[in-house]
């Protein structure tokens, strides 16, 4: 569960954004004890209608998948979201450039080090985007000088009724990936749609817990979106395919591995 505080005029604006439960706590492992609690705290000054200055810890700008479910329309998550990044505490820029375009500028903590700079390194982000009524597209960078993480997020209404977004992310020599999302809206009350998305780890040990030979999983998801005033029912059917036969058990009583898992589940999200 996610609670929100905020406080906004023409100038200035405050966001504090707690979360609750192990999705929430998961993705905030950078700070410790009670803080990780904290998924968001941060302030903004509005310098013109053209220029913002947020400064604290934010949601990341990469990737097309949030920590909070009422911004995804699949409730399972994707690799490429798992892992990361999810936060950053620091100084960013936003700024209008007119005709849709946007572009932004940051200078942060390492990544999900949200209580303190642990190094004393610093890494640079930055994004270029482009969205009218339609949808958008967006180009993000994020580097200390040695490790780069390149992204793209995209999403557009095709027509009234379907959506079509892609993701895909390059992180220097660690992993990489891409996925598809495509949603189609029957009514008002329903919405149907699917994520395929391919994922490589470089031989980190993302996947199997241990490093290894590149390896690779590809994620197919099947969900639904049920609107129900402000509740959301999500029947989600998943299919994850490995590359490997001994990267997922299979029967956790013999400890029989295999090459893919499916899994079903049933989340309602309410928003208010």
């Amino acid at each position: 569960a996610n609670v929100v505080a905020s406080y906004d005029t023409d100038k200035v604006g405050f966001v504090a954004d707690f979360v609750f439960g192990p999705r929430g706590t998961e993705a905030v492992f950078g700070s410790s004890g009670s803080q990780n609690i904290i998924n968001q705290l941060y302030g903004y000054l509005n310098l013109s209608d053209k220029v913002k200055v947020t400064l604290g810890n934010f949601n990341t700008f990469l990737g097309y998948e949030v920590i909070s479910p009422t911004g995804n329309f699949n409730y399972s998550t994707s690799y490429m979201f798992s892992y990361g990044p999810f936060s950053h505490s620091g100084l960013k820029v936003d700024f209008d450039l007119g005709s849709g375009f946007t572009a932004m500028g940051g200078i942060f903590n390492p990544t999900d080090a949200t209580d303190f700079n642990p190094t004393g390194e610093f890494f640079y982000g930055g994004q270029l985007g482009y969205s009218n009524d339609n949808g958008g597209a967006w180009v993000n960078l994020l580097t200390d000088g040695d490790f780069v993480q390149v992204d793209l997020t995209t999403g557009w209404n095709a027509t009234e009724a379907l959506y079509l977004g892609v993701n895909t992310t390059m992180a220097s020599d660690n992993f990489d990936g891409v996925a598809g999302y495509v949603q189609y809206t029957t009514s008002e009350a329903l919405t149907l749609g699917v994520r395929l998305e391919y994922f490589e780890d470089r031989g980190l040990g993302l996947l199997l817990g241990e490093e290894s030979d590149m390896e690779s999983v590809t994620d197919l998801t099947f969900s639904a979106n049920y609107k129900i005033g402000n509740l959301v029912i999500i029947p989600e059917f998943r299919m994850d395919m490995y590359s490997r036969s001994d990267m997922i058990v299979v029967d956790g009583e013999t400890g029989e591995t295999g090459d893919n898992l499916s899994s079903f589940l049933l989340a309602a999200v309410y928003a208010f």
